[in-house]
């Protein structure tokens, strides 16, 4: 096999980005976790964050994206080419023209962990992803007086749009979301208006939503939930919780996941209706920036 070449792209044509979908889905089967998140697989198609692509013999080997929106990278090798050096090199590259840069570790993958000790990287962050079972008979937490649950309507955008700004300030890539993300999402094969439920007050005005996603028939998500600061306190968090999982128990599915920061204080909200942590992913970040 050639000598393999990493070459820093600032686009992907669809060859490129079909090629890369096809690792990320041999790495998930063989994994069990995909090694790039929703927001990664999107920006695929995108001129605004870096790509950096690891072929030998014409073949994809390896596949690394930078997000300059949040300093962050994630890296994938295929799993016949793992223990080689192209994880380790592509890595290289991005902290090359990138030395701040922080890893999502999906999974907390051990050759991330590898990696990041011997480049002085350390944990900085870690995602949950909690899940639990789903019924046809989920109880409905009580919704606040006045207040009903409904779907989405294109209208709506711009309500949701600042409840979510909101309540995610603080988070490097939810908080983010504007009206570009938000079409883009909704333009995602997955998307169904019905499964964006709001909470509104006796004049419509919206208090909250919770936007949840079906991954297959049988596997749903608490995609987004948020509550608009002036509507915290009364118990809306979880009736739309417990709302949104009723709807997905009657689209069929049997399972549900979520994600959540682990220092979130809803981690609690979520372990009182019967989630459990299955897994977590961690961010890893240069020991030397660090206070």
């Amino acid at each position: 096999m050639a000598d393999p070449v990493i070459e820093r792209r600032a686009s992907l044509d669809a060859a490129t980005v079909g090629a890369v979908r096809d690792l990320v889905e041999t790495i998930t089967t063989t994994d069990q976790i995909s090694p790039l998140n929703e927001a990664a697989l999107i920006a695929l198609h995108h001129d605004d964050v870096g790509h950096y692509v690891v072929e030998a013999g014409g073949k994809l080997l390896g596949y690394a994206q930078y997000d300059p929106a949040t300093d962050t990278a994630q890296v994938c090798v295929h799993p016949g080419a793992r223990d080689r050096g192209f994880g380790s090199a592509l890595v290289a590259a991005v902290i090359e023209d990138h030395p701040t840069t922080s890893l999502w570790a999906f999974g907390n993958h051990r050759a991330t962990q590898v990696i990041s000790a011997r480049i002085g990287y350390v944990k900085v962050r870690e995602l949950l992803i909690m899940e639990r079972p789903l019924t046809l008979d989920e109880a409905r937490a009580p919704l606040p007086d006045g207040v009903s649950i409904r779907s989405f309507k294109p209208d709506d955008e711009g309500a949701v749009l600042a409840i979510n700004g909101a309540a995610f300030s603080e988070h490097p890539e939810q908080g983010a979301m504007d009206h570009a993300d938000f079409v883009e999402r909704t333009e995602q094969p997955w998307y169904d208006a019905a499964d964006l439920l709001v909470a509104v007050d006796r004049e419509d005005t919206i208090l909250g939503f919770h936007w949840t996603k079906r991954h297959s028939e049988r596997l749903g998500e608490v995609y987004v939930i948020a509550t608009a600061p002036d509507a915290s306190g009364y118990g809306l968090g979880g009736a739309l919780l417990t709302a949104g999982l009723a709807h997905l128990a009657a689209t069929g599915c049997r399972r549900v996941i979520l994600y959540v920061e682990a220092d979130n204080a809803a981690v609690r909200l979520y372990r009182r209706h019967g989630f459990v942590v299955a897994r977590s992913d961690v961010v890893y970040a240069p020991e030397r920036l660090l206070p």
